[in-house]
């Protein structure tokens, strides 16, 4: 990779989940001291338009859309914290790092609920959203065309550029085994970017990462930060 290229990011799939328990704010309070760059996390809305930080769309057998942000709050997860809310961890997280927020559940009622709490959290320029469901990524673009916007893809895209753009979206989130040169290229030259999830063994950030994409999404933000520094030595 030329010099001029900025150096790839580190980003902490839903936080240290390696080390803490995923999508925790423990797990997001680690990620900068293990070397990430940006954390990357999940949110469902709650019937009543609370964003929690979550994957599943269940708890405890019980489904995040269907329960009251109340309800949620009454819920522990492993590790004995509550489940968060998407304003608590942008305050766990802080100013240093980029947030990338994986949008899993959003009824349209409530895009303007998570636009509000991207704009109010401690580092706003350094947002952004992505989904499978790539018209939510619409969505919340037309309603804020400014926010960063990706997409996620488990195929390999034969018209990278065709998602991105229905999307509106410039990144795109693609699964590790589904990655190549060409794949980089198409993207780069087009100005647009390219995450690669999710990446925990040294062998493949070091295949990635010689290939140029512009992020590593692992489980293991401290693996990640030495494979980015030793290519860039």
């Amino acid at each position: 990779m030329s010099s001029s290229l900025p150096r790839p990011l580190v980003v902490a799939h839903r936080g240290a989940s390696a080390r803490e328990v995923e999508n925790s704010l423990a797990a997001f309070r680690a990620a900068a001291a293990l070397g990430a760059d940006a954390v990357e996390l999940d949110v469902h809305a709650t019937a009543d338009g609370t964003l929690v930080v979550h994957h599943d769309e269940a708890i405890a057998g019980r489904r995040i859309p269907q329960l009251t942000a109340k309800q949620v709050a009454e819920l522990r997860l492993s590790n004995g914290e509550p489940v968060p809310t998407l304003a608590q961890t942008l305050e766990a997280i802080g100013p240093r790092l980029r947030v990338f927020v994986e949008v899993k559940s959003l009824p349209p009622t409530f895009d303007d609920r998570l636009l509000d709490a991207l704009r109010r959290g401690p580092n706003p320029e350094a947002y952004a959203v992505h989904a499978f469901d790539h018209r939510i990524v619409q969505r919340l673009g037309a309603r804020s065309p400014a926010l960063r916007r990706g997409v996620l893809s488990a195929s390999y895209p034969v018209r990278p550029l065709v998602a991105l753009e229905d999307a509106g979206a410039t990144v795109l989130w693609q699964e590790r085994t589904l990655v190549d040169r060409p794949l980089v290229d198409a993207l780069r030259d087009a100005a647009m970017q390219l995450i690669v999830w999710t990446v925990d063994d040294p062998a493949d950030m070091e295949r990635l990462l010689a290939v140029g994409v512009d992020g590593i999404c692992t489980n293991r933000p401290e693996i990640g930060r030495r494979a980015v520094d030793a290519q860039a030595a």
